[in-house]
């Protein structure tokens, strides 16, 4: 299930596999993601994948964030025992590769 969100801010595509309706969980997701755009004002979507695996008991939920800027795509990875930790893995990892490259951008100018 494929749902996109358009804000002001960052537009959100959030897909869920192998896992039922989870409206919390999704809603969860968009609000994470808000925060790139204070980091780097540049960006221009994002998209979250949230996963099941069945053959994992410990940490089975997954989430994947890729982010579009200009001119690059960064991709965050990581697994969990609940959704939301894996969600607020992702953000904290993205959040950090956002600032490297803002000041990658920076260095550049």
């Amino acid at each position: 299930m494929i749902k996109t969100e358009v804000n002001e801010t960052v537009n959100v595509q959030v897909t869920l596999r192998h896992t039922n309706n989870h409206g919390d969980i999704e809603q969860y997701a968009r609000d994470s993601v808000q925060a790139f755009s204070r980091i780097f004002p540049g960006v221009v979507n994002c998209h979250v994948i949230l996963d099941h695996q069945k053959n994992d008991f410990e940490k089975n939920k997954l989430a994947e964030i890729t982010v579009h800027v200009p001119q690059n795509v960064l991709v965050a990875k990581e697994a969990a025992a609940t959704y939301e930790q894996a969600i607020d893995s992702c953000v904290d990892s993205m959040g950090r590769q956002l600032k490297r490259h803002k000041e990658k951008l920076r260095d550049y100018r």
